[in-house]
């Protein structure tokens, strides 16, 4: 059974209490939401709202013998930062300091809690827009996992 769905849960769950991210609203993948919050983290989506709601990849392999498997993971995790003004430099910072905790959290226990699991950030692209509501910075952090079953 693929350990996806256990990923995203603890994922959105550590990062939702983190404190570092008060006032940034966490999600469970894309939300439908008449929020005009300006700073966001998605957790298993990427972010592209005329994509295909990308929400994680896997890979699996026998891990010993045909008696447990392992399953490689990437799982988007999106930051949105909006400004309501045209300071690309600012909103970029902010981008980049709010991908710093979701590292943070990572490295603090790599498992989050999960026995089998080890997750960290394994890359990560930015797109910068300039809307009719000023700047907004979308980083994809690609989580990769390794997890065995």
């Amino acid at each position: 059974m693929s350990r996806v769905p256990d990923l995203i849960d603890a994922l959105a769950t550590r990062l939702s209490t983190d404190e570092d991210l008060s006032g940034v609203r966490v999600t469970d993948g894309p939300e439908v939401s008449g929020s005009a919050g300006l700073e966001w983290v998605l957790v298993g989506y990427d972010g592209d709202p005329d994509g295909e709601f990308l929400a994680a990849t896997t890979e699996e392999d026998w891990a010993a013998l045909g008696t447990s498997r392992s399953e490689r993971i990437e799982l988007p995790v999106t930051i949105l930062v909006r400004r309501g003004d045209n300071d690309v430099t600012a909103a970029r910072a902010r981008t980049y300091e709010i991908a710093a905790i979701v590292r943070r959290v990572l490295a603090a226990d790599p498992s989050l809690g999960l026995g089998g699991m080890q997750a960290a950030v394994a890359g990560a692209t930015l797109f910068q827009t300039q809307t009719n509501e000023g700047i907004q910075d979308r980083l994809v952090l690609t989580v990769g996992a390794q997890a065995f079953t």
